[in-house]
């Protein structure tokens, strides 16, 4: 009977021991007692009811979790069917796409989490699948292959909160990211070589616009030298005719001033000039003297008005 009696005990012993239950860090436990939540509780031990009783669930909530859907380049398909992941573009092309959805418990709404844990990962994979499909049918083939790596991401993590709001999973998505995007094997060749040649006509274009924004550097340039040479030029017309304007004012007092003492002073002036005409004329071989013109049989003066002069 004594055997008996420490057997009943370390059995009593035991279950109590069932009831300890160790919450590590990062974690969030959920008790549940008779199948109903009764407490929540963080890091560190938690003492209960023995196993059968209460229930102890550890969720890792500072865990990411990851979700994957989509086309598989690593599998093989050999079934006449769509395989998974082969969308329709809007222009009606055929894309193959894979997609990463990473999420993580909601620590506020661990409970929901757990009583939805076995449906999480494929509820989000049917939402984040249909967000998908919406936008790839509503962009042509171009704007998926080239941009859809970069915007896609920003509209899977939006549209799926949205979608999976009403059923209450506990979780949060953090990110996504496209791990494939190409088109199918039958067509990637063609595919590759509408890419090449949009690169070259790429490349054309921004040649083009070096060339452009080149000659426009060069014309502002060369309009400025002009603007430069022009108000130059026309700084020095204006300096040149205010000096000759000053010149003739100079003269003009002059003239009334020493016409009072000299009558012929005008009479001066008027030769002064026409021999100033005179000397111009000669220099450019407009005028030449007639000794120039004499000869044996006299004077030649057929030829009116002479050349000019050879510089």
């Amino acid at each position: 009977m004594r055997y008996l009696f420490y057997v009943a005990v370390l059995a009593l012993l035991a279950s109590l021991l069932t009831g300890l239950a160790q919450i590590r860090p990062g974690e969030r436990g959920v008790v549940r007692r008779f199948g109903k939540v009764v407490a929540t509780p963080g890091p560190g031990l938690w003492i209960g009811l023995p196993w059968g009783m209460d229930q102890v669930d550890r969720i890792a909530v500072d865990r990411v979790r990851t979700v994957k859907f989509g086309f598989s380049p690593e599998e093989e398909d050999f079934s006449p069917n769509t395989p998974p992941g082969q969308l329709l573009t809007g222009d009606h092309n055929l894309i193959d796409i894979q997609v990463v959805i990473h999420y993580s418990v909601d620590d506020s709404r661990v409970v929901s989490f757990v009583e939805n844990e076995d449906r999480a990962d494929s509820l989000i994979a049917r939402a984040a699948e249909t967000v998908l499909a919406e936008w790839v049918a509503g962009k042509a083939i171009d704007d998926v292959l080239l941009r859809g790596k970069v915007l896609l991401p920003d509209v899977l993590v939006t549209k799926t909160r949205q979608r999976i709001a009403g059923y209450q999973l506990g979780v949060q998505i953090q990110e996504a990211a496209v791990a494939h995007l190409f088109p199918p094997d039958d067509v990637k060749d063609a595919f590759d070589k509408v890419t090449r040649a949009q690169a070259s006509i790429r490349t054309a274009e921004q040649n083009a616009l070096q060339d452009a924004a080149r000659a426009r550097r060069a014309a502002q340039t060369e309009k400025f030298q002009l603007e430069r040479q022009t108000e130059s030029y026309m700084n020095e017309r204006i300096r040149l005719a205010r000096a000759e304007a000053d010149r003739f004012e100079t003269r003009r007092e002059q003239y009334h001033r020493l016409r009072q003492i000299n009558p012929d002073f005008l009479a001066g002036i008027w030769w002064e000039e026409i021999g100033q005409l005179f000397s111009s004329m000669k220099v450019n071989g407009r005028i030449d003297l007639l000794d120039n013109h004499l000869g044996s049989d006299g004077l030649d003066i057929t030829i009116f008005p002479p050349f000019p002069k050879k510089k």
